[in-house]
């Protein structure tokens, strides 16, 4: 079989670092964020968030800097991000600020990409570099989140200017995302189509 594609920077193989313990504590926030929210501790909701959401950033930054880039952590990092969007969104419907549609829209899409990673797996690939539409997508989704949480805070006209910002944000954010999945899609199979052509010669 000839020599696999490689996309971005080659990961190092290593565990221990300080990226992905600042990955493994924003995961292991997000089922307190999702607790929080379903029972309605919005405001402890709120700070939380804000320190896992800076983490995000923060891991990055170091893995770059100190070169600590790792196999590990480059499927960490999107978990966690993924992890507190379905549970953000779960605990949101659990309180009956968003539809529960959103959180099937939500998991469906991640099912699907999860399935495609598996059949690249299979066939010796990793996962595929991250679109910037996919990128927006989850930026927007992770932004309604505290958005539709303040918006459950103040049950005023700003309440009301904050709720439909949010949903707002969550109709561009899922369209985003929906359309990052069919984008991974065609790359995905892309990558199948050539090689087995390839193959066949």
């Amino acid at each position: 079989m000839s020599q696999k594609e490689h996309f971005g920077p080659a990961p190092r193989r290593i565990i221990w670092t300080v990226p992905n313990f600042i990955s493994f504590l924003r995961i292991a926030s997000i089922p307190l964020i999702a607790w929080l929210v379903a029972n309605h501790y919005l405001v402890q909701s709120l700070i939380v968030m804000a320190i896992s959401s800076a983490s995000d950033g923060l891991d990055g930054y170091i893995a770059r800097r100190f070169n600590q880039v790792s196999l590990l952590g480059q499927v960490l990092d999107p978990i966690a991000d993924r992890l507190l969007i379905i549970f953000s969104a779960l605990s949101l419907g659990i309180a009956g600020i968003v539809p529960w549609w959103l959180l099937v829209a939500i998991c469906l899409r991640d099912v699907v990409l999860a399935i495609e990673i598996l059949i690249l797996a299979q066939h010796g690939y990793g996962p595929l570099p991250v679109h910037f539409v996919g990128k927006a997508g989850t930026a927007m989704l992770l932004v309604s989140i505290p958005v539709l949480i303040v918006s459950d805070i103040v049950h005023n006209w700003f309440f009301y200017f904050t709720h439909c910002a949010g949903l707002a944000l969550v109709w561009w954010g899922l369209g985003l995302y929906w359309l990052a999945a069919i984008i991974y899609l065609a790359q995905g199979y892309r990558l199948l189509k050539g090689e087995l052509t390839s193959d066949e010669r």
